[in-house]
């Protein structure tokens, strides 16, 4: 659909609604924003980084604060009646994620981390890595997912990355499935992508799960970025372990997440320590330990039995507000945004934005990565621009969002630059990264729609956006720190 650059905020909301007639069913996600959410307007604020945070629903904290201060909980661990009304609540959590993501109790467990990265460290430390198995990547994975890499490494099993196709930064298929033939039968392979790329939007297939579950690979699938705007049902699709952040999906609380893992994949791992809260006894003199069954032995310590009650409540904040419609919402606000960023031009014609990744909705969330270009095809320095949106108290992100492979594709780094930064120097810098790659950009911005987006945030990020046409980019970059040395 091609975009008409309308002015007026007014008039173009008219025209989105007539463009995008399904946003009308998203009209109760406005009373949301209204009633839980009003400190965004009241303080002038554009929030477009929801890939990096969910906000906190003003009524979702009070509920949970009357909780807790309603009740008397005490640790879990014991049988005293404050901590048995603690177990109540932590058990309640478990059985409410299953039930939010459709997962069968008797199939799947639920182990509670303080976040995704701690869910991936689980698998990563638990899985039975050996020589002859293998683990297999894309380029386009969260650093905590590649993190894996090392314990894979370290076990001596094999490490394959599966690479993407510029411009639309998808996974080369091609070369996935000849991946997925190389697995070794009889041995440990583990399959590790994203739902949803959290730098450039693109969503990659769930029906890659079964299709590497017949090729002998057991699928790690990382959903923290693919959650907060889109239904995952795992008795539609069934991965052996789930990552989820519950920030990123409702804002609060910050310090929970979990592994949603097949009872049968969880059988496979084996846990190189133990901690408390984690066994069922342990001896110094008889130098053992027995660790609990299912969900309990991969729980370090005590799990944040004060903040699960809010990851119940969370739960019931999304799914009253329908994650649907949150789709719906996004979708329809990001394919606008996309068609007005693409119309952006100099006088001279030449565009303004570069976007990195699919230039409409089809198989992508509403993350959208971009540059922008000055009339002479100059790239801004992304940070930068960062800075000046958040002085107009647009909140966004800038670099390369923990995602290295879908940067060096989508920015065009070769292997030889990027393994100049590792030539056997302790404590590289930023600076050495930025010499091996002298001449090109390190990062790019990118934008993240919620559910309590707004046609008027995308509509002020696209005002945003155009103030830089015929603008030279030279004039934002940092002047030069003085020289002690003599000219």
């Amino acid at each position: 659909m091609q975009t008409v650059v309308i002015d007026d905020e007014e008039i173009a909301h008219a025209a989105f609604r007539c463009a995008y007639p399904a946003f009308a069913s998203t009209a109760g996600l406005d009373k949301l924003r209204a009633r839980d959410y009003a400190r965004l307007d009241r303080d002038g604020h554009v929030y477009l980084d929801f890939t990096g945070a969910g906000l906190p629903a003003a009524s979702h904290v009070a509920a949970h604060m009357a909780l807790l201060t309603d009740g008397v909980f005490g640790n879990p661990h014991a049988r005293n009646p404050t901590s048995l009304a603690a177990s109540a609540l932590v058990e309640h959590a478990r059985a409410r994620v299953l039930a939010f993501f459709n997962a069968a109790p008797d199939e799947y467990e639920v182990i509670f981390t303080p976040n995704a990265t701690g869910a991936l460290r689980v698998v990563g430390e638990s899985y039975p890595f050996a020589p002859g198995g293998s683990l297999l990547l894309t380029y386009d994975n969260h650093n905590s997912v590649n993190g894996i890499r090392e314990f894979a490494r370290a076990a001596g099993a094999g490490i394959d990355y599966v690479p993407l196709s510029t411009p639309d930064l998808r996974v080369d298929t091609t070369a996935l499935e000849a991946a997925w033939a190389r697995a070794r039968a009889g041995a440990d392979n583990l399959f590790a992508y994203p739902a949803q790329s959290n730098f450039s939007g693109v969503q990659h297939p769930l029906d890659w799960i079964a299709e590497a579950h017949a090729h002998g690979w057991d699928v790690l699938l990382d959903a923290a970025a693919f959650t907060p705007t889109n239904r995952l049902d795992l008795r539609a699709v069934k991965p052996d372990f789930v990552d989820v952040s519950f920030y990123k999906m409702f804002g609060y609380p910050t310090g929970a997440g979990c592994l949603i893992a097949r009872k049968r994949a969880l059988r496979k791992l084996r846990r190189p320590w133990f901690g408390g809260g984690t066994i069922v006894f342990s001896s110094v003199g008889g130098d053992g330990h027995r660790l609990l069954s299912g969900a309990a032995g991969f729980e370090d310590g005590t799990v944040n039995f004060l903040g699960l009650p809010a990851v119940t409540l969370g739960l019931d904040y999304l799914e009253s507000a329908g994650i649907d419609a949150i789709h719906t919402r996004v979708t329809c606000l990001s394919a606008w945004l996309l068609g007005r960023l693409l119309a952006v031009r100099h006088r001279n014609g030449r565009p303004a934005v570069r976007l990195y990744g699919p230039r409409g909705t089809d198989r992508r969330g509403a993350t959208i990565e971009l540059n922008l270009l000055d009339a002479d095809g100059q790239l801004w320095d992304c940070e930068a621009v960062a800075r000046l949106a958040g002085e107009q108290r647009i909140s966004l992100r800038a670099g390369c969002h923990c995602n290295p492979g879908a940067r060096e594709i989508a920015l065009g780094y070769s292997a030889a630059e990027l393994r100049r930064c590792f030539d056997d120097r302790a404590g590289a810098s930023l600076e050495d990264f930025q010499r091996a790659i002298a001449g090109k950009t390190t990062g790019a911005l990118r934008v993240s729609l919620g559910l309590i987006t707004t046609f008027g945030d995308v509509f002020r990020f696209a005002r945003f956006v155009e103030s830089f046409t015929d603008r030279r980019a030279q004039a934002l970059r940092e002047p030069s720190p003085p020289s002690d040395k003599p000219a």
